[in-house]
């Protein structure tokens, strides 16, 4: 150790020549310090993404550390849901605000759900390879190479204790040394590329695991987008019974305030006297406007719309969408501003505004 050390010393010094690995090597030093160091990072991000409370992951990695099993921890989106649930009881869920509390609850809760299966899916095929990489292979490259580093060092001191020695004996002595350490200077060379070469599975292995990882967030997104269709339509459904409410305490608009701004654009039929709709109570006139065989549209400046997503009627008087199509849409006085009538062909009906585009 002493002889490496002091070969070590007068190599920084410039005082001693040093054995150069090959060009093929250095790629291979060069090749898996770049993998460590990137491997790291995407770790390191990834349990960022997966859990952004940093005293959580501190949490986390000593459970880890200590062979225990991490608590359960409640998602923010099941936290949400609880908070919304429990205010919903508490203005009553029978009122509008309650009901829609209890629905959108319901959809964070499910989102939660979604979310702490991807993070153990994630936490599984990703992280847990990639730790496993610094923590193992990693490990035994940088032991290898460390014993590389001596071997090289003791053939170094080797070589110039030959250019030193003067009498017969000490060249024969320096000779026969030098031809050992030279033997295990390359046999750890040798367990030094292999280790270096593996490199390349290693790259495949985590290829795999990426598209493992893609995959589950592909099937999170698609939960997350599936969950929120499904609550844009159940609320689309009853948001024209919340305009009105008999419960709430703030009074009804005049016929003469400015309506939403998308059935502002749209033209209107004059000649319908608007009556405000009261949950439980029957609107005559409302019905008989929604009548397909009695509603009629404007003479001119009707719109064209195109349909973000599909919208299932909940009733007679609603119509039906299939994303992505054409239908000629209009506004009617007294209507709730969230809703125009639309028509495509024959078939006309109450259509959600939330579901279109509308085109100029």
């Amino acid at each position: 150790m002493t002889t490496s050390f002091l070969q070590f010393t007068e190599e920084k010094l410039g005082q001693a020549e040093k054995t150069e690995l090959d060009a093929h090597f250095e790629s291979l030093l060069a090749r898996a310090d770049c993998t460590k160091n990137w491997t790291e990072k995407i770790l390191r991000q990834t349990e960022v993404l997966l859990q952004p409370n940093p005293s959580a992951r501190v949490e986390e990695f000593l459970y880890e550390k200590l062979d225990r099993k991490v608590p359960s921890r409640v998602t923010n989106g099941e936290l949400l849901a609880q908070y919304m649930t429990e205010a919903a009881n508490d203005f009553g869920p029978g009122t509008p605000y309650g009901k829609t509390l209890i629905k959108v609850g319901e959809t964070e809760r499910r989102l939660g759900a979604a979310e702490r299966d991807f993070i153990h899916s994630a936490s599984i095929n990703f992280l847990t390879p990639l730790r496993n990489f610094l923590e193992g292979d990693w490990r035994t490259i940088s032991k290898e190479r460390r014993i590389l580093q001596n071997r090289r060092l003791d053939l170094d001191a080797c070589k110039a204790r030959l250019k030193k020695a003067k009498a017969a004996e000490a060249k024969a002595a320096a000779e026969h040394e030098l031809r050992l350490t030279q033997t295990e200077f390359d046999r750890q060379a040798e367990v030094t590329r292999l280790l270096l070469e593996g490199i390349s599975s290693t790259h495949v292995n985590h290829l795999r695991c990426l598209h493992e990882f893609v995959e589950s967030q592909t099937n999170y997104y698609a939960q997350c987008y599936q969950y929120m269709l499904e609550l844009q339509k159940q609320l689309g459904r009853f948001s024209g019974t919340f305009v009105g409410n008999a419960e709430s305490t703030s009074p009804l608009p005049a016929a003469t305030s400015p309506p939403a701004v998308a059935a502002a654009t749209l033209p209107a039929v004059p000649t319908i006297p608007v009556v405000p709709t009261i949950v439980g109570v029957p609107n005559t006139v409302a019905e008989s406007v929604l009548n397909p065989n009695e509603v009629k549209p404007p003479a001119s400046g009707t719109r064209k719309a195109r349909v973000l997503y599909d919208y299932e009627a909940a009733d007679s008087t609603e119509l039906a969408l299939l994303a992505d199509e054409m239908i000629t849409v209009y506004s009617l006085p007294g209507m709730d501003p969230d809703w125009l009538i639309g028509e495509r062909g024959n078939q006309k009906g109450k259509v959600p505004v939330t579901y279109l585009e509308l085109l100029s």
